[in-house]
């Protein structure tokens, strides 16, 4: 089993990072039960299909969280675990009656884990927001995209992914670790908005150091480089390349039939020159397929690698051998990363439909039967709708 075997998790469902935090913790191992609601519209809130990804590895109990008895249920659960993680906008969870106060005064040991775009305070705490607007006000949006050109979402991996589920994952870990010390759970705040502050450290770092400037497009690593960027094959499809240190670029200049004497390509780091360069480099590309250029470049130094869709991605030797991709469930997936030399990471199941692990919860959590019964009959919880 994984480095997370025994550890138990409390997720209240939700959209988001939050349940991508949850899979990560499944995939190391953790027990990870999956708070579903009971009665009314749940199809914003988690999505009832097996091919779910993001949902694998859970156990799903559906409770009412208008009712008192269903609340009830959640902190007895919460007795056993090590920590809750939820996603809802500040406020909401303790209007629920599960806000850390009341969950931390009777289950003193809990690390409650809150992930939210703008954080718990500060003027936008309470407003709606998306990925692209937290990483917009952290200088990330605004630097990436070509120059002249407007700025280009990058998917929701900098917000929602790296800076809100990863910062939500590490947070709760760096709790439960800090508890076997202390004993005393504490609130982590997680905001997306300071997670992809914290990935941009290192291009603040650049820019403090007078070698990144905020025209986008225009530096050594945001597709201004004619030595970084992504380029048109003779098919249509594209290679990437991203040989910055001086001897990767000269094998680029070499495999890629470039004169390293040209006064253009000979001064590598002269913006003047970036322009032109880009342009002659564009036009060679543009002569061979995406294969041929991986016949020339693959197994060299010139740090290259084809630009792949996602249904190309898993059958690349280098996935392939990794095992970077899985097929479970009739699915192909990410697997679980990272690797591990002693425990063993592994998907725990399939994303779980709705409620159908009520029973088998309530049951291995210090219920009888006909408490569940009645809990049931009363709408407190429900099985799968």
């Amino acid at each position: 089993m994984g480095p997370l075997k025994g550890i138990k998790i409390i997720e209240l469902a939700g959209i988001g990072p939050v349940p991508l935090c949850g899979m990560m913790l499944s995939d190391m191992g953790a027990e990870v039960i999956r708070i579903d609601r009971a009665g009314g519209h749940t199809s914003s809130i988690t999505i009832d299909r097996p091919n779910d990804i993001l949902g694998r590895g859970r156990k799903s109990i559906r409770v009412n969280l208008k009712d008192p008895a269903g609340i009830d249920v959640i902190y007895r659960l919460l007795e056993s675990a090590d920590a809750l993680i939820e996603g809802f906008r500040p406020g909401v969870t303790e209007r629920l009656g599960l806000g850390p106060d009341e969950v931390l005064a009777r289950c003193p040991h809990i690390v409650y884990g809150r992930m939210t775009g703008w954080g718990q305070e500060g003027p936008m705490a309470q407003t709606a927001g998306h990925d692209i607007n937290y990483i917009a006000i952290t200088g990330a949006l605004s630097a990436i995209g070509n120059k002249g050109g407007k700025p280009v979402p990058p998917l929701n991996l900098v917000g929602d992914n790296g800076g809100g589920a990863s910062l939500l994952f590490g947070g709760v870990l760096c709790g439960i670790i800090e508890t076997k010390t202390s004993g005393k759970g504490q609130v982590i705040d997680a905001a997306m908005v300071d997670g992809a502050a914290t990935l941009m450290a290192g291009i603040y770092g650049f820019r403090a150091q007078g070698i990144w400037q905020d025209d986008r497009g225009s530096n050594f690593a945001d597709g201004g480089a004619p030595f970084y960027d992504a380029y048109e094959c003779a098919d249509g499809e594209y290679i990437s390349i991203g040989s910055i240190e001086p001897q990767f670029y000269a094998q680029l200049m070499e495999l890629g039939g470039f004169d390293a004497e040209d006064p253009l390509f000979k001064q590598q780091f002269n913006k003047k020159n970036w322009p032109r360069c880009k342009e002659i480099m564009a036009a060679r590309f543009k002569n061979k397929t995406r294969d041929e250029w991986c016949d020339i470049m693959d197994g060299t130094d010139i740090c290259f690698a084809p630009v792949l869709s996602m249904a190309e991605a898993p059958s690349h030797p280098h996935n392939v051998h990794r095992k970077t991709f899985v097929e479970r469930d009739g699915w192909m997936q990410p697997a679980p990363s990272p690797r591990f030399s002693r425990t063993v990471q592994e998907i725990q199941g399939p994303p779980p439909l709705l409620g159908a692990d009520t029973e088998k919860v309530l049951l291995d959590n210090g219920y009888g039967q006909a408490e569940i019964d009645r809990l049931l009959a009363n709408n407190a919880v429900a099985g799968t709708a």
